[in-house]
């Protein structure tokens, strides 16, 4: 599968014309990407709301796949997606919608399936100027921008989870910008967000993800 480099995404920096139906919408699908662990064989990409009326005049569609394929909002081939999807052998689909299932104007769900199989069902908005939030992953409501270097640990909800990862990350010198905790239940499917000052290394997350009752784990970031 032909592979694709993931640029910085800042601000106004983006191919137009739109920041929040276009840049907005790519930086939606390339966060997606990356929970996925950026690997796509296929992706269903649902427009919602504003995006689904307006968004092929604004190309919201090429700019979720280019998302979906890696590419950030300011790289220049967002526009040629669809071709660049085919030749990479990537199936897509786009399905518009007037109501959104969340009250933000302009929302997508982004369905990303694995070369292993593995399925990454990513909502979230776009809330203005290129900025997002994430609002569900998986089907368990979350709430988070990307703004920060980001790690989601999806794990089973047990006792001394929390303290285990930010233990690890203290130790290993990881300053914690913020963090939120979401689970099913007590005792079921968990994730924690963790924001941070900087990238944490591939290293760290091996270890992390190794821990007991840790499902899968991502990072997420602009770099």
């Amino acid at each position: 599968m032909q592979t694709f480099r993931s640029f910085d995404i800042m601000g106004p920096r983006m191919i137009g014309p739109s920041s929040s139906h276009t840049a907005g919408a790519a930086r939606l699908a390339h966060v997606a990407w990356q929970i996925a662990g950026r690997d796509v064989k296929s992706a269903a990409l649902i427009l919602y709301g504003s995006f689904a009326k307006t968004g092929s005049g604004h190309g919201t569609d090429k700019a979720l796949l280019a998302g979906v394929l890696g590419l950030s909002p300011e790289d220049e081939r967002l526009r040629y997606s669809r071709l660049l999807a085919q030749e990479a052998g990537i199936e897509y689909t786009f399905e518009f919608c007037d109501e959104a299932p969340q009250d933000y104007a302009n929302m997508a769900r982004i369905i990303i399936t694995g070369h292993d199989g593995h399925i990454t069902n990513v909502l979230g908005a776009s809330i203005g100027g290129g900025n997002i939030l994430v609002t569900q992953i998986n089907g368990l409501e979350v709430a988070f921008t990307g703004e920060y270097p980001t790690l989601i640990v999806s794990h089973r909800d047990t006792p001394g989870m929390i303290s285990a990862v930010t233990g690890l990350l203290a130790q290993k010198g990881v300053n914690i910008a913020g963090m939120r905790v979401y689970r099913d239940g007590r005792g079921l499917k968990a994730y924690m967000v963790i924001e941070t000052d900087a990238r944490i290394d591939d290293e760290t997350l091996k270890e992390i993800q190794h821990m007991q009752n840790v499902n899968r784990i991502c990072s997420v970031s602009n770099e």
